[in-house]
């Protein structure tokens, strides 16, 4: 046992200071600088080679990204701690049943609750139309491109993030502490996007990041999350992002007066909410059940 914790710290210099840093500044420049070695891959090549041919190269990647950071090769001192942090890759039933059930909820409540703000601060293309360059392609290259930067932020992010960040985090502080610190810093890494910009930006971005990153905790798994994470991504890539599918037209009520639009928009974000609770709820009382 001795043998084998001493094996977990490093031996040279760089290493014992890196490991004299406090958890939660170690967690979080582990958790962004993973990240971002995902997403700064995926940059470099949309940027340097034509589509579609970036989109093959960056599917390998992927795959040989997920295998690395799940604890696969060398350096093998790190193969534990990097396993941990992807957390489990095997779900049993019940678990992929009620995990994925909340990672739809969740799906359908960051569109729902898009949808109700722009009910109260109108909509504005110009700020939220990021990706509007996808405009200019063909169906054939705009999907590819969609779905391949959709994977990159959903994999790339959930491992970095709910992964390398929260995952040691929870695990000396508990659940809510690594949680909410992860979501802060998720929701403050995305304050230079135009449509993330400004203090509702961030708690709206807070809001889905804490919801994930308890879907992560509850599951104990990194796999429901990535599915509810690159699906809302793509339809913010085809239709809040770019004109892809369509655009939001609908007026502020400060326009329009409170309309049944709105009404029901407010009940199915309340009921969302709720169900993701209950959701939360069963896969809570399925791992403690377990453990």
């Amino acid at each position: 046992m001795q043998q084998e914790k001493k094996s977990l710290y490093p031996s040279n210099a760089f290493g014992r200071f890196w490991m004299k840093l406090p958890l939660v500044i170690r967690s979080i420049l582990t958790g962004f600088g993973v990240t971002s070695l995902g997403v700064g891959i995926w940059v470099f090549l949309f940027t340097y080679i034509p589509v579609p041919w970036s989109i093959g190269p960056m599917g390998v990647i992927l795959i040989f990204y997920w295998m690395y950071f799940r604890g696969k090769w060398k350096p093998s001192n790190t193969q534990i701690f990097r396993s941990s942090c992807i957390r489990q890759i095997k779900l049993k039933r019940p678990v992929w049943i009620w995990g994925l059930i909340a990672a739809f909820i969740i799906v359908l409540f960051v569109n729902a609750f898009g949808i109700f703000t722009f009910r109260i601060f109108e909509f504005q293309p110009d700020i939220f139309k990021t990706a509007s360059f996808l405009n200019d392609f063909p169906a054939w290259k705009a999907w590819p491109i969609i779905l391949m930067a959709s994977m990159v932020a959903g994999i790339c992010e959930e491992i970095g993030y709910r992964g390398y960040m929260q995952a040691p985090l929870e695990q000396k502080y508990g659940p809510i502490f690594g949680i909410s610190i992860t979501s802060i810093v998720f929701a403050v890494a995305h304050l230079h996007q135009a449509w993330a910009s400004g203090m509702l930006g961030m708690i709206v971005i807070f809001i889905i990041s804490f919801m994930i990153g308890y879907l992560a905790y509850s599951t104990k798994s990194l796999i429901p999350g990535i599915i509810a994470h690159v699906s809302f991504d793509i339809i913010n890539f085809s239709y809040w992002w770019s004109d892809v599918l369509g655009t939001f037209e609908r007026k502020p009520i400060s326009m329009t007066g409170i309309d049944n639009h709105f009404i029901i928009t407010v009940v199915i974000v309340l009921m969302l909410t709720i169900l993701f609770i209950v959701s939360i709820r069963k896969l809570l009382k399925i791992k403690y059940s377990q453990d």
